[in-house]
């Protein structure tokens, strides 16, 4: 990549460095831009094991503060990281309790298997009625969202068909949740692992274009300016870091506290974690 862009992706300029002094912080809810900004740079496989923050859940299964592992392999895909993940889940879990054949399948067959549709295909309309039809109450913020619906589809009907001794492997994602995935067609290059019904880590197949991520962010944008929610500025040194180059490599993140609860045979999450939000 061109030296110059390399070292706005690393090392901003005066101008770029007062504007993010400027901004407001948050607290992340992923290292995934930092690591890649490095990867972009000429790291080499590379791993964090970092506190992220992710407000506006609470419950048995998640914690707003929690601890998750990351990692990027360098010249894979997202079916070569399955098998990775496989073996770390495998290794923490299986001393511990058995662990069934795992089991892969796409999005689409998921749905098919449990509602009876294609989720790439399907109306809304459809979507809405097959899930009425299993006597689920639909909340109105959902209703007519397709991707919506298809997220309280999955949490409610599909996932909790998912084997409760084994791990299941979801992939090839409908595009528009691609996040920072690839895109292949209607499909996304992106998988999630469940335990059960319990969701565990979420990979990709990266995204490496900053024209077509930049064009996300913007989507992001107006949705939240839809839905009338804040504002939020694209990371433009994230944006820099891939116009420098990023090579082509899988990333995933993996829910460490809800391992532990399942090696564990725990019930909760604050079973498992010190310090609960309640008593932070």
């Amino acid at each position: 990549p061109p030296r110059s862009t390399l070292r706005d992706a690393l090392f901003p300029s005066p101008a770029l460095l007062r504007a993010g002094c400027a901004r407001a912080g948050f607290l992340h809810t992923s290292p995934e831009y930092a690591m890649k900004r490095l990867l972009a740079a000429g790291a080499p496989d590379i791993y964090q094991i970092a506190r992220v923050f992710r407000e506006g859940e609470r419950g048995r299964r998640h914690n707003p503060e929690f601890t998750m592992v990351e990692w990027y392999r360098l010249g894979i895909d997202h079916h070569a990281l399955m098998d990775e993940v496989e073996i770390l889940l495998r290794s923490l879990v299986g001393p511990r309790r058995p662990v069934g054949t795992t089991r892969r399948l796409t999005y689409a067959d998921a749905f098919l298997e449990t509602l009876g549709l294609d989720p790439l295909t399907a109306p809304t309309s459809r979507l809405l009625a097959e899930i009425r039809a299993r006597g689920t109450d639909v909340p109105e913020s959902v209703v007519g969202e397709h991707d919506a619906l298809l997220d309280f589809a999955m949490a409610t009907i599909v996932a909790p068909t998912f084997p409760a001794d084994r791990i299941t492997f979801l992939h090839d994602f409908p595009a528009s949740q691609a996040a920072l995935a690839q895109v292949r067609g209607p499909v996304a290059s992106r998988f999630e692992a469940f335990w059960g019904e319990l969701e565990l880590a979420n990979g990709f197949h990266e995204l490496g274009c900053a024209d077509e991520q930049e064009r996300r962010f913007e989507f992001d944008r107006a949705e939240r300016a839809r839905r009338g929610g804040p504002d939020r500025a694209p990371d433009r040194l994230f944006l820099a870091a891939l116009a420098a180059g990023l090579p082509s490599c899988a990333g995933v993140a993996l829910g460490f506290d809800r391992v532990v609860m399942i090696a564990s045979h725990a019930s909760a999450i604050d079973d498992v974690i010190a310090f609960p939000v309640e008593r932070a």
